[in-house]
């Protein structure tokens, strides 16, 4: 949706086709804390995720629903490593001791999105910009060229058939939903042996995750899971031992073996032109407003 907001903007006719409701998405579920996981370190990674840092610190700063800076604590149980390739884009990055078993913290703050508030907002805009949702399930993007002379293809993991693409992969995902007893601070443990351990305290509740499982499909929670989830997160956040469980859910983020596409291809439609833009894997909402842009750079270019 990010997409068709930015390509309005500048003055291109949208019209989006979905194949579920917000509510029915990866994104509805997942913590949107901004933080460039599994997309590498080059420029255009960068760039994406600067630009969206930046739109949505204004976003925050402006009030926007669902937009927050909130700050971050990243523990390191091995030997602490340089200032990350992503830190450019972050003001206030700093690096500090930390106490055993964890031998230094990264500290900054950073935008988090709270999704089941942000994203009806983000399509209310869109919708008032005079973009045209619908919903409908493509077994082909050739379905769209009646319509379009352009087609961004944003399908997430729906490009492995769309497209033909078989480097695109499903890396599932499993948070809790709990109450928040007074949390302020993202607390991120990088290297639990158990597994990678995050707590993001939201206005209301608290995100805890989380696993990333490539090649699994299956959406149902697992109950061993979210024990050890807890787990880990409470022996983090010892806080979290005043919380209730609230929620419990596993999604499946679209990740991609070379990082996101994001190119022109002329080829895969005949006569028309389609930009990628997918495969964010678990940094969607890090690349999103970046993405868009470079999204709408292409096709005015071309």
């Amino acid at each position: 949706m990010t997409c068709a907001v930015e390509l309005r903007r500048r003055g291109a006719r949208v019209c989006v086709v979905t194949a579920d409701e917000p509510s029915r998405t990866t994104s509805w579920l997942a913590a949107a804390v901004w933080y460039p996981v599994g997309i590498g370190g080059s420029e255009r990674a960068l760039t994406c995720a600067q630009e969206s840092f930046d739109v949505f610190a204004d976003q925050a700063e402006r009030g926007v629903p669902g937009v927050r800076m909130v700050g971050t604590r990243m523990l390191h149980r091995r030997p602490l490593p340089r200032a990350p390739w992503w830190s450019t884009a972050v003001p206030g990055f700093a690096t500090e001791d930390a106490d055993d078993p964890f031998t230094g913290t990264w500290r900054f703050s950073v935008p988090m999105v709270e999704v089941p508030t942000y994203l009806p907002w983000l399509h209310a805009q869109a919708r008032e910009l005079g973009v045209d949702v619908r919903t409908k399930k493509l077994s082909s993007l050739a379905e769209l060229t009646d319509h379009a002379r352009v087609v961004v293809n944003a399908t997430g993991l729906a490009s492995r058939t769309l497209c033909g693409d078989t480097t695109v992969q499903p890396v599932r995902g499993q948070v809790i939903r709990a109450s928040n007893p007074g949390l302020a601070v993202s607390v991120r443990d990088e290297h639990n042996p158990g597994g990678h351990t995050y707590v993001h305290p939201r206005r209301h509740d608290v995100i805890i995750g989380g696993t990333f499982e490539p090649g699994k499909t299956d959406t149902a929670p697992d109950p061993d899971t979210a024990k050890a989830l807890w787990s880990r997160a409470t022996e983090l956040v010892p806080e979290l031992r005043q919380a209730r469980v609230l929620e419990h859910h596993a999604g499946l983020r679209p990740a991609r073996e070379n990082g996101p596409r994001l190119e022109l291809d002329r080829h895969l439609i005949p006569g028309r032109t389609v930009v990628h833009n997918y495969g964010h894997g678990g940094a969607g909402i890090t690349l999103s407003w970046g993405s868009a842009r470079a999204t709408a750079d292409l096709i005015a270019a071309n």
